[in-house]
């Protein structure tokens, strides 16, 4: 069942046995590879078996008796085969190449379209091909017509915009072509781009230029192409630099111009200074200002008085300050005697066990490294400058080949003209080697191309053949598009043939005619001229050949004294590396030294810092100490102030301020008793206690302290318990601060001998790291180091021969050895004008002191002389300074001058109201002339009507008289009426403004 197939055994009667299980039927339902059968089973019914695999399917089978079975569906059951074991079952198809059922019929369909399509293509590429015989027929039949019969080209296309069509279209596939081959054509770029960074950019090409009359060479130096990591570093050490001068040249910048911004000067400000700013300057105003100006005037002089006594006295302190000691030494002189002793060096031999090492002189594997890449660097640089002169010189080589065979291009045609015994021998053209130019060896032209392509089909003659790959179409169209270069060469060399063939035609033709005289004359002229010219030419080629070699020559001389130097600087370079493998080795333990003297140097610096807040605690813990002991002197002091003289109570209330002072002592040698015998007895310490009980019991029966004696007064007694209360609080923080100082005390002591420990371990290690760097030096100076000499560079002659064991001798560069004999000179003139320096100071010591004296002196004289004439002018002495300071109470004059601003207000102020007043009193004074002149009016209205009143009674009594003028007088009496009315309104109004006028009064 693992396959998925399902086997069926027929059981007899006779039940299950080893021979009926030979015989079984065989079907295959499940999958072959995933279809394992996982479980079989019969239904409820036991009608039905179902049977379940990996593959996910699930399969029933009905099972069906004689009777059940219909008879169209019944067969005769073959028996069961028997030896199928011994058959070889059929073997799966393992390969992973092999097609599947469905891939096979997939591949017929495809080939079934495929072939479709070749017979389209077939049946349009020959009615192609019968268009193109009909189109040649057209052509051939109108070639064959008269000239003037027959159509142009261009006239055989129907449609122009077809051709363009076309060309579009061959152009588009061109692109997409373009585009397809792009990956490819990126990807073997990147391919050739990595061989040549792995194999020919990391090494510069190497050329040999050859000499060309001589077997002379010179080639370059074989150079590795500087890494990028060293590039990079030595770009950020520039870059470093570049910085640095930039932040320079910036902060001078800056500085200019702050020194270009002037300084703004602010006046000095006292107070509040109110100015009136009136159009007329009066003379009160003025004043006030010159007061104001005044006061100014004086706080600039107490301004500038105080400054310049402040000054001075900064001056005189600075003075004092830098006075020096008697054994004072100049700290200028002490460091540069202490570094000229750190690196002055020592002149010992470096075999010497005495020999010290300065911190310059010390060698590390860093410094080693760069020395090393210095002079690796160094040499690079001289290499480099050497081959580029050689490819300089080849380049000219170059030159001058071309030039020469212009010139033999010349002398040939000269003597094309000249007989041929009058010929001279042409100088041979001289050729670049192949090892001339290198990278010519990687270039490549189309026959190199074509050449790669054959060898290429040849090897794929071999394997299977790629259709359509796209580096075969890739090198395709690069064959197509650059074709050979050399195929138009041979016609110009046809071309050039029958040129010359002609010439010779014409020449011969020539020479058949007959010259004449001039003729002649001319021929032989243009005979010595030619002569000439072919001399000149070849004396021209000559000496560019010989000058060629000469400067190849001068460039071989210089790289042979090169070579030496550089073998010189190679084997510096040998001894450079194996110091440095030597530091290399050693470099552990100088590291673990250098580590350990860090951590001691730290350690030091953090106890220093430790000791440093101890003593600020211990001196704060004193200051607390001495200000606790002032505080209790102070208290008795007041207390023997509250007694006063013969009191008769002074020894009670004494001992009541002391009371306390006892107990609280025996208390404190019972607690210290207690933490020093921790493992005495409990009895012990009960029985003490009960003996101080009784010890302050006796002492309160003598000293009662809560009544006061009869006699003694109230409030002093108080004080003095209050007293005692001050005294023990007192007590208790200064036993408290001492025993605070003692710990700190004790601590700051620990730590100072831990750092006494911790600087003789320091200095342990320093020795030992000057005896490690010593070792170090004497290990390097066992290396052997090749120094070239020439015999006249031998001086340590014996009996005037040279002496046959050299270790004792000494190797001197000739620039050292005139250093040190310039040096012994130096010094001796040093050493006399230092005894001359030292003779001069010694003279201006004495003479110092000996003013210094005379300066005390003085300055005691002119004291005394300044003290007596203030006791006879002013009966005592007189601080100036304070005078000068005090001479002037500026803010009583600011005051004064503000009451007198105040005072000018205020009369500004008055007199503008008096300037009001006059004007309303004018005001009022022509309103009540104007009031009188209407009152006057309204009189003589009031008579007026008094008249006209009396009139018109008169006139009713004589109305018979009057009867005829009636009306007249009805009209005058409605007319005076009118006017009276008119008049009372006026009244009224002119009473109105008057009552106004006085209100406003």
């Amino acid at each position: 069942m693992q396959d998925g197939s399902l086997r069926a055994y027929p059981l007899g009667d006779k039940g299950i046995s080893v021979g009926a299980l030979k015989d079984y039927w065989y079907l295959n339902v499940h999958d072959n590879d995933n279809g394992q059968i996982r479980g079989i089973c019969l239904s409820h019914d036991d009608g039905s078996l179902i049977t379940y695999g990996g593959d996910g399917n699930i399969f029933t089978f009905d099972f069906w008796s004689d009777e059940e079975l219909p008879k169209e569906l019944k067969v005769i059951i073959p028996p069961p085969r028997s030896g199928l074991e011994k058959e070889k079952g059929t073997e799966d198809i393992r390969d992973p190449d092999a097609y599947t059922i469905e891939e096979d019929k997939q591949k017929k369909e495809y080939e079934r379209k495929m072939k479709e399509a070749e017979e389209k293509k077939n049946k349009k590429r020959q009615e192609l091909s019968a268009l193109r015989q009909d189109f040649v027929f057209l052509l051939q039949k109108n070639q064959d017509l008269p000239k003037h019969m027959q159509l142009h080209r261009e006239e055989f296309e129907m449609d122009r915009r077809i051709s363009e069509e076309l060309d579009r279209q061959r152009l588009q596939r061109i692109q997409l072509v373009e585009k397809e081959l792009a990956w490819e054509n990126e990807k073997q770029l990147i391919g050739l781009q990595k061989l040549k960074t792995q194999f020919r950019d990391s090494l510069e090409v190497t050329l040999t230029v050859h000499a060309i009359q001589s077997n002379h060479q010179i080639s370059t130096y074989s150079l590795l192409t500087v890494s990028e990591k060293y590039a990079q570093d030595k770009k950020h050490e520039d870059s470093k630099w570049a910085v640095l001068k930039d932040n320079w040249t910036a902060l001078k910048e800056t500085e200019k111009a702050e020194e270009e911004i002037p300084r703004k000067k602010h006046p000095v400000h006292r107070g509040k200074d109110n100015y009136l700013n009136l159009s007329v300057r009066k003379p009160t105003m003025r004043y006030i200002e010159s007061r104001h100006e005044k006061i100014r005037r004086l706080v600039e002089k107490y301004d500038a008085l105080k400054a310049k006594i402040m000054k001075r006295r900064a001056e005189w302190h600075e003075l004092y300050k830098s006075k020096p000691r008697d054994n004072h030494e100049n700290s200028k002189d002490a460091e540069e005697i202490k570094e000229a002793r750190a690196n002055i060096g020592c002149y010992r031999l470096k075999t010497a066990t005495n020999y010290t090492l300065t911190e310059d002189d010390r060698v590390s594997t860093e410094k080693k490294m760069m020395q090393l890449a210095t002079l690796e660097d160094l040499i690079h640089k001289m290499k480099v400058n050497m081959n580029k002169d050689i490819v300089s010189l080849r380049d000219l080589k170059v030159s001058i080949i071309d030039e020469i065979k212009s010139l033999v291009k010349e002398v040939k045609s000269i003597q094309e003209s000249l007989d041929i015994s009058e010929h001279l021998p042409i100088p041979p053209i001289p050729q670049l080697h192949p090892d001339e130019v290198p990278e010519k060896i990687v270039e490549y032209n189309s026959d190199v191309l074509l050449k790669f392509k054959e060898e290429q089909e040849a090897k794929a003659k071999l394997k299977e053949p790629l259709e359509g790959c796209p580096s075969s179409r890739a090198f395709r169209h690069v064959f197509l598009q650059t074709p050979p270069l050399e195929e138009g060469y041979p016609m110009a060399q046809a071309g050039d043939a029958s040129a010359v063939v002609t010439e010779e035609q014409n020449a011969f033709e020539m020479e058949k005619a007959e010259p004449t005289e001039m003729e002649l004359e001319i021929l032989k002229r243009e005979k010595i001229k030619n002569l000439y010219l072919q001399e000149t030419l070849i004396k021209k080629i000559k000496t560019l050949v010989i000058s060629f070699d000469a400067e190849l020559g001068l460039l071989r001389h210089e790289k042979l004294k090169m070579d030496v130097q550089m073998k010189s600087a190679a084997l510096h370079c040998l001894t450079c590396c194996e110091e440095l493998l030597i530091l290399k080795k050693l470099e552990v333990h100088e590291d673990l030294l250098e580590e350990q003297i860090c951590a001691l140097i730290n350690e030091q610096e953090d106890i220093q810092s430790k000791l440093k807040s101890y003593l600020t605690k211990m001196e704060d813990r004193k200051c607390e100490i001495v200000m606790l002991q002032e505080r209790e002197k102070a208290l008795y002091a007041s207390f023997e102030a509250s007694l006063g003289d013969n009191n008769e109570f002074a020894d009670f209330l004494t001992n009541i301020l002391k009371k306390e002072v006892e107990c609280v002592e025996k208390e404190e040698v019972v607690r210290e008793a207690d933490e020093e015998n921790e493992s005495e007895k409990e009895d012990d310490e009960k029985a003490d206690l009960k003996t101080d009980k009784e010890n302050c019991g006796s002492e309160d029966v003598v000293l009662d302290d809560s009544v006061c004696p009869e006699g003694c007064s109230e409030d002093l007694f108080l004080n003095t318990i209050q007293l005692r209360q001050q005294r023990i609080g007192i007590e208790k923080a200064l036993a408290e601060e001492k025993k605070t100082a003692d710990d700190l005390k004790k601590e700051y002591n620990a730590l100072a001998i831990k750092a006494k420990e911790i600087e003789a371990s320091l200095d342990t290690t320093n020795r030992e790291l000057e005896a490690f760097q010593w070792e170090k030096l004497h290990r390097l100076n066992e290396l052997y180091v090749v120094v070239p000499l020439r015999l006249h560079q031998v001086q340590c002659m014996v009996d005037g021969e040279m002496p046959h064991d050299f270790s004792k001798t000494l190797v001197f560069t000739n620039q050292s050895l005139q250093y040190l004999q310039k040096r012994i000179v130096d010094q001796r003139n040093e050493k006399v004008m230092q005894r001359e320096i030292h003779k001069k100071a010694k003279e201006q010591h004495k003479q110092l002191l000996q003013d210094k004296k005379e300066m005390a002196m003085e300055i005691q004289c002119l004291e005394e002389r300044c003290n007596n004439l203030m006791m006879e002018k002013f009966g005592r002495l007189v601080d100036f300074e304070a005078v000068q300071v005090h001479s002037v109470n500026i803010p009583m004059e600011q005051m004064k001058v503000r009451i007198m601003e105040k005072e000018y207000e205020h009369f500004v102020e008055l007199k503008e109201w008096e300037e009001r007043i006059v004007v309303l009193q004018h005001q009022l004074t022509k309103l009540t002339r104007e009031n009188t002149s209407k009152l006057h009016q309204l009189n003589r209205f009031c008579h007026e009507k008094h008249q006209l009143e009396t009139e018109l009674e008169s006139l009713t009594g004589q109305g018979g008289e009057f009867g005829g003028t009636r009306s007249a007088d009805m009209k005058e009496t409605a007319r005076l009426e009118s006017r009276l009315v008119h008049v009372t309104c006026e009244v009224a109004f002119l009473r109105e403004q008057i009552n106004r006028g006085r209100r406003d009064g």
